[in-house]
């Protein structure tokens, strides 16, 4: 029987949208927070129509993997993030999770996986970010029948093409979306995203630049392009007081927020590392506990962000941890504390603030930024659709970009020197600063979303597990299968280690002895009901081993 599932309207019609769609690619445009991962998973089950094909979804980031999982489970989809080439595809999963650098380093493993099959790439102008990575994640999912593209964010103006993106000039011009649903529509909807307010900061910064020469400047003064980089980082310099005084006022404004919303949760986006461990030692001073540092060489940063997630700690600090996708719903805070000032990334950060959390009748979000003229056009044009604009390649004729227009290089930072900063007329930098004068009022007495039923075709079956006790249709919270193969795997490992010290033997050994005795091949490939009698079988061989 089909189960029904509540759509936002824009899902619904995507949906339709998707299920009519005359071509093998279909791209869905839609803002941060929108719910694409929802449309989504309800577009790969329809299309699945109770039939087993090969599913692959491909995310930017690690952790991402793990979150697709989680959600793909509530329909009754179970996908393995950490799938890997040489191990193959457990016969009770569905299919898998891989992210782009993944597809383009297993694309020929990929091609053959993925014929006939489904593919979802979630914000695929990630595809772009490198041409070796545009052309293997080509490669990995040109076989497949169905290839869903999806995008939250503005595209890139460069010379790489996005792979399955059609253009209105060929290779060139505009992307063109197949539906696309914006910011200001979500906000006149009601119960979708947030209104984001920009707290906007003006400074006095006095710095030394590359050649040794003393400089200052407010936000507001006209500098060279060469020194908007190096008045940014003085002001948010942590031994300066200009980023003290906006994390003060950060934390004030958090504090109020949480009085109605008692989990309300900030985050501080930081340059690098050493930065977001000198912010987060002055946040524990100003709000007296020490905040959440996620760092990007951290093998625990996915586990950090969603313990953080699921916690009520009020601060997070980050360093390009927290981007597209990652879902921290409670985050109404944020502070920009970062010299990367692109549009991309700006539109990225935003959307972790401007998610919808159920259950409460006004939610604005509040993020921080310096008064930097290019973060000022990004938050004054951020409620607008933006498409993809591939350059035309330079030609003989046409002189190539100047590097020095690119706004995110980095400086030559030889002799520079921040030498102090200090925030100027803070009463130019209202919270009334929104995105939009004529949208932000709009959420201010809206109720939660009303919801449009689709019905879905069951979920397809499984070999393995699900044979004998079935895959659980559940559009509801429950504990995807790959969660709990890893405990699984986890409980193996502990009995592994434990014979291994009674016998003496190497852990290799004892593996291979364990795989013999269960009958099975490679406990990467194992299903959860091979993983549970090898389980059995390791606590049969230490009561032997024991005598107990």
């Amino acid at each position: 029987m089909a189960t029904t599932v509540t759509l936002r309207r824009w899902q619904r019609d995507a949906l339709i949208a998707f299920a009519d769609r005359p071509l093998p690619d279909f791209l869905a445009v839609a803002c941060p927070g929108a719910g694409k991962t929802t449309f989504a998973l309800a577009a790969v089950r329809n299309e699945l129509g109770g039939v087993s094909r090969p599913i692959v979804i491909t995310v930017p980031t690690a952790h991402l993997k793990k979150q697709w999982a989680e959600s793909a489970a509530r329909f009754g989809l179970h996908l393995d993030p950490e799938w890997h080439p040489e191990h193959g595809i457990s016969r009770d999963m569905h299919g898998i999770v891989v992210t782009y650098a993944q597809a383009a380093s297993a694309r020929h493993h990929l091609r053959r996986l993925v014929d006939g099959g489904i593919v979802v790439l979630d914000e695929v102008h990630h595809a772009a970010s490198d041409r070796s990575w545009g052309d293997g994640v080509f490669h990995a999912f040109q076989t497949a029948d169905v290839r869903l593209l999806l995008s939250g964010t503005p595209f890139r103006s460069d010379d790489n093409p996005i792979p399955f993106v059609r253009y209105s000039f060929g290779d060139h011009g505009e992307a063109v979306s197949d539906f696309e649903y914006g910011y200001g529509e979500a906000l006149e909807e009601g119960g979708v995203v947030r209104p984001v307010y920009f707290p906007r900061f003006d400074g006095h910064m006095e710095w030394m630049d590359a050649s040794g020469a003393l400089k200052e400047a407010t936000f507001r003064d006209e500098v060279d392009r060469a020194d908007w980089s190096a008045r940014l980082r003085t002001a948010l310099d942590t031994d300066g007081n200009w980023l003290p005084t906006v994390l003060n006022k950060a934390a004030e404004r958090l504090e109020r927020i949480r009085h109605t919303h008692a989990n309300a949760g900030g985050l501080v986006i930081a340059t690098d590392h050493e930065h977001a461990r000198e912010i987060a030692a002055r946040m524990a001073t100003i709000v007296g506990t020490a905040p959440e540092v996620v760092l990007s060489d951290d093998p625990k940063a996915s586990d950090k962000i969603e313990n953080f997630a699921n916690s009520d700690a009020p601060w997070i600090v980050a360093v390009r941890m927290i981007s597209e996708g990652v879902d921290v719903p409670r985050l109404r805070v944020a502070v920009f504390a970062t010299t990367t000032t692109t549009a991309l990334f700006f539109r990225q950060a935003v959307g972790r603030i401007a998610r919808w959390t159920p259950g409460l009748t006004t939610q604005p979000a509040y993020f921080f930024v310096p008064d930097d003229h290019r973060l000022r056009n990004h938050a004054a044009t951020i409620a607008m659709q933006r498409r993809h604009s591939v350059d035309k390649r330079p030609t003989p004729d046409t002189p190539a970009k100047d590097p020095a227009a690119l706004d995110d290089r980095e400086e030559q930072m030889s002799l520079f020197a921040a030498l102090s900063s200090t925030v100027l007329d803070e009463s130019t930098s209202a919270a009334s600063d929104g995105i939009d004068p004529e949208e932000a009022p709009i959420m201010s007495n809206a109720g939660d979303l009303v919801g449009h039923p689709f019905d879905l075709p069951p979920p397809p079956p499984l070999a393995g597990r699900a044979a004998e006790s079935g895959v659980p249709d559940a559009l509801a919270d429950i504990r995807s299968r790959f969660a709990g193969k890893r405990e699984l795997r986890d409980r193996n490992s502990d009995r592994v280690r434990t014979i291994a010290r009674i016998l003496g033997w190497e852990h290799r050994a004892v593996n291979g002895e364990l795989n013999r005795r269960s009958n099975v091949h490679r406990i990467t490939e194992a299903t959860t009901q091979q993983l549970e009698h090898r389980l059995k079988t390791a606590d049969q061989w230490l009561e032997e081993l024991t005598g107990r």
